[in-house]
């Protein structure tokens, strides 16, 4: 059996750190380290090691965890940065690529990272337009593999209050059977679906850059379950999904 992948979480106390740190609960195929500034609210059966640290800790914090993958599911709002542009970008640009940096450093090959839909370096939103740049600028840390998952509306119970946030989960089951075709990208997403597919994602292999929109996210989950399939198919000698006795 093979050994464990060691997946170095920072980001652990948001909405997606929160639900990859469940979706670890029970399975032996990972070894999950988180790195917070603040505890993390574990659930139960958790067996994980949390490094608490001051960000400016955070390098020494991600190099002890010694990850074979490196998840960032960090991220601030407008409100929480005090409005301004360069708190906003202090974390959500700055300690995202110091961060992807410092696990680079520290041996991880595999960077997994959360975007959002719409990033682009071009964008007139701010919030898109950093997220962009960062895309961008990932691309030049020299990480073999890297997987960009540009989720939309992110469902699940958050610790802090977001009244409009809220509303637009409570009405996103009805807006989604409108969005269609180009526009299913837009379409909301479940924290543990993010989290689900963050664990297929970090047994894959192959090098280079990958970009997951709404589609591709659920995609990623189905096609791990697949490869499982066939790999217990193989190991027990029973046909494998899709085969003709």
């Amino acid at each position: 059996m093979s050994r464990p992948v060691r997946i170095c979480l920072v980001g652990a106390t948001g909405l997606v750190g929160t639900a990859l740190i469940e979706a670890c609960v029970g399975r032996g195929d990972v070894k999950l380290v988180a790195v917070s500034r603040n505890e993390a609210e574990l659930p139960k059966g958790a067996r994980m090691e949390v490094l608490l640290a001051p960000t400016t800790g955070w390098e020494d914090a991600i190099a002890a965890a010694q990850p074979d993958v490196l998840v960032i599911a960090l991220g601030t709002t407008w409100k929480q940065a005090g409005k301004s542009e360069a708190q906003f970008r202090l974390v959500d640009e700055r300690l995202v690529l110091d961060c992807a940096k410092w696990g680079l450093a520290a041996g991880a090959k595999h960077l997994i990272i959360v975007s959002s839909v719409g990033a682009n370096r071009h964008a007139k939103q701010l919030y898109l337009r950093v997220k962009g740049e960062v895309e961008d600028a990932l691309v030049k840390v020299a990480y073999g593999r890297i997987d960009v998952l540009r989720p939309g509306l992110l469902i699940g119970p958050r610790k802090q209050r977001r009244p409009f946030e809220w509303l637009a989960q409570v009405a996103s089951p009805l807006i989604d059977l409108f969005l269609r075709g180009k526009y299913r990208q837009y379409r909301s997403i479940h924290a543990e679906v993010m989290a689900q597919s963050m664990l297929a994602l970090a047994h894959q292999k192959s090098r280079g850059r990958f970009v997951y929109e709404h589609d591709e996210i659920l995609r990623a989950i189905r096609r791990q379950a697949l490869e499982q399939s066939v790999r217990r198919a193989v190991h027990t000698g029973a046909p494998s999904p899709g085969t003709v006795e």
